[in-house]
This record gives C-alpha cells, structure tokens and sequence, in this order.
C-alpha cells in the first residue's frame, strides 16, 4: 500500500511495518520498464572503465591508460611473447595505477607542487633526476626561489620517511583490489614489484635484471614513453626510452621502442582508443558474472573511496542500504540488482576533484564547489564506455538530481529521474549524513531521519523513497561472524584503523592500553596477511568494517 502520511511522529521508527507496495514506487508517471538483470560482461570492460578513473585521479588526460595499453601490446606483439605474457601485460597496465588513491590525503598535504609534471615524469630516471623530481614537488611553485628551497628541506625528510611505506601500501591495495577484478593471481603478483628496476635500485622487492616478471618490464617501458610522448612527442618518447635502458629499463625491450617509436607509439588523436583497446584484449577474453560483476563494481567504489578516510566504505554502505530499501519497495529483481550495482559506482568520480576539497573543514569556495558539482558528470564519463556499465548510468550519476531540479550536475527534474535514482538519491543522503565529515560530526540516525523528512517535505526528495530508505536504515544489524578469523576486538582495531586513527588514539577509544592495541593490529595484520594500513583499509572496505556507525569515533572538530 502507499504511505499517506510518512512524517508521522513516530513513522521513523516502526521497524515491523507493512513492505511499501511497488505501485507506491513506479506509479509517478515515470516512462520506462523495469530493468532486466544483466549478468555478464567482459572483464576488460570493468577494468578499462576503471583505467579512465585511475587517469582522473592521476590528472592525467583521460584515455592515457587506454593509449598506454594500446603501446604495451603492439611492444608485446613485436616482441613475439606468449598468449599468457601478452594477457599479463594487457590487464596490468590498465591497472598499472590502480592503487593511485592510496595516501592522496598526505601526498596532497605533503606535495605542493605538480606530482605528474615533476615527478612521474621522472620515475623511470636516474636516481639524481627522481630526486630532484621529488623536491620540485615538495615546494609551492607560486612561491620565491628561496623559500621554495626551505619548503623542500624541510619537507624532503617527512617525504623519504613515508616514501617506502607509500610504495608498499600502493602495491598491496593494487593487489587486494586486482583480485577483486578478476584477474589471474599472476597479474596480480605484478604489483608487488611495480617500482623495481632493470638495475635493481627500485622498490619494494629490489628484483633486478630478468628476475622482473617480462610483462612488467613491458608495461614499464609502454607506460613511461606513453607519458613522455605526452609531454614532448613522439622523438622525445623515443629519446628517453633510449637513454633509460639498463637503468630502469629492460635494454632490448626499450630499443625495440625506441627503434620503432613512430608504429608503436602512432595514435589517431580524434578517435577514442576505446573500441581498440577492447579489440586488442588476449584470448581467452575472461567474462564476470553474477557475485563476481557485484565483487568488481565493489572493487571500483573502494577504489575511489580510499581518497580518503572521510569516505571509505562510503559506496558499499550506500549499496547495502540502497538494496534493502529497493526490496521493501517491491521493485522486480532486476532493478534491486540494479540499484544495488549503481550505487557500488555512484561516486568513482570523486577521484577526479582534488583530496584537499573533500577533506576541506571550511566553507567551499565557489571554484571549489564548482569541482564537487563536476564528480557526478566524471563518474559518468567513466561508465558510460561500456554498454553494460552505461546502463546503469540513469541511476549511478543521478544520485545528487532533486525532483525540483535543485540539484546537479544536470538539473534533472522529477519527470527524468526514474524510482531506483530516486532511491539511490535517498539513500545517499542518508547514508552520508551518519557519516564523519571534515566540518561536522556524523548526524545520529534520528537527526539524519529528521532531514532526510525535511527534504521530502520541500519536494527535492522523493517521500516514497525517504520511507523505505528509513524503514531499510532501521532494521540494519551489526555483522557477527568477521573475516580472516579476526576476533570482534581486531575487527573493531582494524575498522579503526580504516578511518585514520592512530594507535594510540585506537587505545584511547577502546579503552585499552597502547601495547593492547598495537598487539591487536599486528595480529589483525598478521591474520589478513598486509603490512599496511592502506591495505587495512581496503580490506575493512571489502568485509564491512568500516561503517561509522558500528564504531566509536574521535571527533575532529569543524561545524556541528
């Protein structure tokens, strides 16, 4: 039956009322018919739209990884490799920046200057060069010449303190998040030796030589003459590939490129490297389907949550609450599958605006919140290459649109915004507003209720949606058995440890001595099998650790 008056006093917490009947939800005079439940899709779809993401949060041309890609195999195929090195190379360099989010929060505080210009571009140099990379970036470039220099002295010793922690946090979490995806453990293992060398001065593993996977070393040389060709063409691509081989680079595989720079490195600069790219996939092309569609989508929402504490377990918690209110909607089984995959994506386009944006405790500027208003067109972007993935655009990137045409990117009105992206727009709102935030506390249920009615009240939200996304919120329970056969305590350490709190500071939340907590987190990590909390993170993400409110936080402040 529909709800005729859903802002009764008492409405928010009748936990044992009637399931809302589906006519409630599709009776609004929205065209349409419910969604089919599609259940496959090449993998190579889910990770080249993922690709396009890790460009965004990069600050990189969108495409880049896709035309890097394109490099990598035409090097693959000129260097007759086999079916299983060829695939290798495909998946990893499309994921060569997978764990790009981790740490964005201190690399944004610590770097004041461009990382892609003056590091990245050096990553592959010489020792000298990474350095001076490294300390170019460290200072303000808006700043005079000598205070520039202090800046990068007195930031060089934080940078080089946290730079191997940052390698092996970003080759762990590019490995968690792998697995996710689909790929086979060999592609996965490449990422525990992303920075090592040809010469054997890289980190973490300090392989060397042809103990460095060939599909590595491919994907290495691809990569940087993708990024230097960017920079100063094609002949300048060519040039530093040359003069880096034996250093960072795989002598014959960086001759073979600098010998044949103009075919490899060729591309149509008006035509998207989309359709190729999927083209170019080895056989056999792999396929998800059912739980591992839902695990890779998943894989691509902590991806972008992980920008920063803030946000993780951001889109999984959307997900769940946003599928529980779909059921008590009645909606067909197809649009819950739907609605549930939307939101797991909602938000990858959050990796394109700046960290310091998100984690900003003070009012937006308007350039600034210009740029928030862009995460949902980016998020689109990112899907809507693939057929499967764009169908769930109507959904995914409406979730910020009000019925009044109040909100954004588009300004879409109630006519254009169909039941599930009403529901999603709800339960994002929701979920959000129990959520921590730079400049205010996370809201208790009731308060989060109490607006999510008053926007159902104005017309920007739709009542239909607010009430099962309410009556969804309240019979959520604490899960019970955890993973990795961590103890409840571990489990709470790690959850903990997902939004950013110290040791110490755990210790004081849970009452426990400092030994005691750090005790839990050795062996929290020792069960799970990381050595960073990066990892941590991703894997509390991924097992539902991480919901604010399962766990008590330290405040940090800001507006109320």
């Amino acid at each position: 039956m529909a709800i005729s008056s859903p802002f009764e006093p008492d409405f928010w917490y009748d936990v044992g009322r009637a399931v809302l009947d589906s006519r409630a939800a599709y009776g609004r005079g929205v065209a349409g018919e419910p969604a089919r439940i599609q259940d496959e899709i090449r993998t190579a779809e889910v990770i080249a739209s993922l690709c396009l993401a890790t460009d965004l949060g990069m600050g990189l041309p969108l495409e880049h990884g896709l035309q890097s890609t394109q490099f990598a195999m035409r090097l693959a195929d000129r260097l007759g490799v086999d079916s299983a090195t060829a695939s290798q190379t495909y998946y990893g360099c499309l994921l060569f920046y997978v764990g790009c989010t981790v740490d964005a929060e201190i690399s944004a505080e610590l770097f004041k200057g461009d990382l892609l210009t003056n590091f990245n571009s050096v990553m592959f140099g010489s020792p000298a060069q990474t350095m001076a990379g490294i300390l170019r970036a460290l200072a303000d470039p808006e700043s005079p010449m000598p205070v520039r220099a202090l800046q990068a002295a007195g930031r060089l010793p934080t940078a080089v303190r946290g730079h191997r922690r940052h390698i092996a946090a970003m080759c762990e979490v590019a490995q968690l998040l792998s697995e996710r995806l689909g790929v086979s453990p060999e592609v996965q293992q490449l990422f525990a030796h992303l920075t090592d060398r040809w010469d054997g001065k890289g980190q973490p593993g300090g392989l060397q030589g042809e103990e460095m996977a060939l599909p590595l070393r491919i994907i290495h040389v691809a990569r940087d003459a993708a990024l230097q060709r960017m920079i100063g063409g094609v002949d300048h691509a060519a040039r530093v590939v040359r003069e880096r081989a034996g250093g960072a680079f795989d002598p014959a595989i960086a001759a073979r490129l600098a010998d044949e720079a103009t075919d490899v490195l060729a591309l149509d600069d008006e035509r998207s490297a989309w359709d190729d790219v999927l083209a170019a996939e080895p056989t056999p092309q792999l396929t998800l389907r059912g739980e591992a569609i839902d695990r890779a989508l998943a894989a691509m929402g902590d991806f972008a949550d992980l920008a920063s504490t803030y946000l993780v377990g951001h889109s999984a918690g959307v997900a769940e609450l946003a599928e529980a209110a779909a059921q008590r909607c009645g909606f067909p089984p197809g649009d819950v599958v739907a609605t549930r995959r939307a939101a797991l994506v909602h938000d990858v386009g959050r990796v394109a605006v700046s960290v310091l944006i998100w984690q900003k405790a003070g009012r937006l500027s308007p350039h600034e919140w210009e740029q928030v208003r862009l995460h949902a067109y980016h998020s689109e972007r990112v899907l809507c290459r693939s057929p499967f993935l764009a169908s769930l655009v109507p959904v995914a990137t409406y979730h910020h649109e009000r019925l009044d045409g109040a909100g954004y990117h588009r300004g879409a009105t109630v006519a254009a915004l169909t039941p599930p992206a009403r529901l999603l727009a709800a339960a994002d709102v929701y979920h959000a507003l129990t959520e921590q935030r730079p400049h205010r506390a996370a809201l208790t249920p009731e308060q989060a209720a109490d607006l999510l009615g008053q926007e159902a009240r104005g017309g920007r939200l739709d009542a239909d949606s607010v009430a099962a996304v309410l009556d969804a919120a309240g019979h959520r329970t604490r899960r019970v058995t955890r993973p990795a056969g961590l103890t409840e305590r571990e489990a709470e350490v790690v959850g903990l440890l997902a939004r950013g709190l110290q040791t110490k500071q755990i210790a004081r939340v849970l009452g426990i001595s400092a030994k005691t907590a750090d005790r839990h987190i050795q062996n929290a990590y020792a069960k799970i099998g990381i050595s960073t909390r990066a990892a941590a993170t991703v894997f509390a993400m991924q097992h539902g650790l991480a919901a604010w409110g399962e766990l008590p936080m330290v405040p940090t402040g800001g507006r109320p």
